[in-house]
């Protein structure tokens, strides 16, 4: 899975427009989500390996600019437990991994872009042997 980083305006219709984009192209978005912070709007959306050539064409051919693409730790989380995302973000932090993005997929897994892919994968293979228990 990769997350694309897509700039957008901050005005009415361009989260449509990426959509609609990315839909013509027949390319399905994993999860994400959008953000806007000083007027600039910045969307952060996970592709499957498979569709992110699709999807980086597609939205150039809008006009709209991805701003970024990343590998991704995928972890699932025990949803019933309170506290799971204190508890992996401690781990990462711990383990000096430096979380950039965070949000959630469709099937309900947690979706990191992180500063060191190979340490961050490493935490979150140690957290899932352990279950999710700290």
């Amino acid at each position: 899975m990769k997350d694309l980083a897509i700039a957008l305006d901050d005005r009415p219709g361009a989260l449509a427009e990426m959509g609609e984009a990315l839909g013509r192209a027949g390319v399905s978005i994993e999860g994400g989500g959008v953000f806007v912070a000083n007027g600039a709007g910045v969307a952060h959306f996970l592709f499957h390996d498979r569709d992110t050539a699709a999807a980086r064409a597609a939205l150039d051919a809008a006009g709209i600019r991805v701003a970024g693409e990343h590998e991704v730790v995928v972890q699932k989380l025990r949803q019933d437990e309170p506290g799971q995302l204190g508890k992996i973000a401690r781990r990462m932090a711990d383990a000096g991994v430096n979380i950039a993005v965070q949000y959630s997929d469709h099937e309900h897994n947690l979706i990191l872009v992180v500063d060191d892919l190979a340490r961050g994968r490493e935490v979150s293979a140690s957290w899932t042997r352990d279950a999710g228990r700290s």
